[in-house]
């Protein structure tokens, strides 16, 4: 029996729309995620600490409070929703809101992963370009970026799997809407609320697993090569 085989058509739909939704999530929030982990670890600016602070809010609070706050923010009567809703964009209960509510619980962990990456180079390999005239802007295309790909990375996979467990952000959000907004914890939990639904519901658990796993062990492979290659470019080594 293949894969295609075992899953089921509604299966699938919600497979796929995780994927889909983890995905976006991802490629959205990188390049800010890559800024505000710089940020994070080379800047000193007034409102640091609160920054650091509201970038890992999503990691201490409730999920379901984070979702009822993206609802108030974001919803069509929300400052910001309503303004969108101007223009067309609705997010509230549909995909490109589970989009949002993933890309935000997924956030901290990829800043926190691109952070420790950043923190790791040595700032003399910077220092030492920048008096050989290069900007701020080349330096980092040319050394940093380099050196952190490995953190990046780790920090986009830890992202996409923390956005394919997210549930309690996103059924506050966006509801648990089958096709539209149903992904797979929400899809889980919707199969155990009904008789013979224990089948479904333990398939989605197994690719969960797989894709957890699969996050960490990579993540992990991805971190011991940044240590190696941060090592590999210090100037004592």
């Amino acid at each position: 029996m293949t894969m295609l085989d075992w899953l089921g058509p509604n299966e699938w739909q919600t497979v796929l729309l995780s994927l889909r939704v983890s995905f976006w999530a991802i490629v959205i929030t990188l390049p800010f995620g890559i800024l505000t982990a710089y940020a994070l670890a080379r800047w000193d600016f007034p409102l640091k600490s609160l920054l650091n602070g509201l970038v890992h809010l999503p990691l201490i609070l409730p999920p379901v409070v984070t979702g009822y706050l993206l609802l108030l923010t974001f919803g069509r009567q929300g400052p910001i929703g309503s303004i969108l809703d101007d223009f067309g964009i609705v997010l509230a209960f549909r995909w490109t809101g589970a989009v949002l509510a993933a890309a935000v619980m997924a956030f901290p962990l990829m800043v926190r992963s691109i952070r420790l990456s950043i923190e790791a180079v040595d700032p003399k390999l910077e220092q030492a370009s920048a008096t050989l005239g290069a900007s701020r802007l080349w330096v980092f295309a040319l050394i940093t970026l380099p050196l952190i790909t490995p953190g990046i990375l780790a920090g986009a996979i830890l992202g996409f799997a923390k956005a394919m467990g997210e549930f309690g952000a996103t059924i506050t959000f966006v509801s648990s809407i089958p096709g539209q907004t149903q992904t797979l914890p929400s899809a889980i939990y919707a199969f155990l609320q009904v008789p013979g639904g224990e089948g479904s519901a333990l398939k989605l658990v197994v690719i969960s697993v797989v894709v957890a796993m699969g996050a960490l062990l990579l993540s992990e492979y991805l971190g011991r090569r940044i240590a190696r290659r941060v090592a590999g470019h210090s100037p004592e080594a």
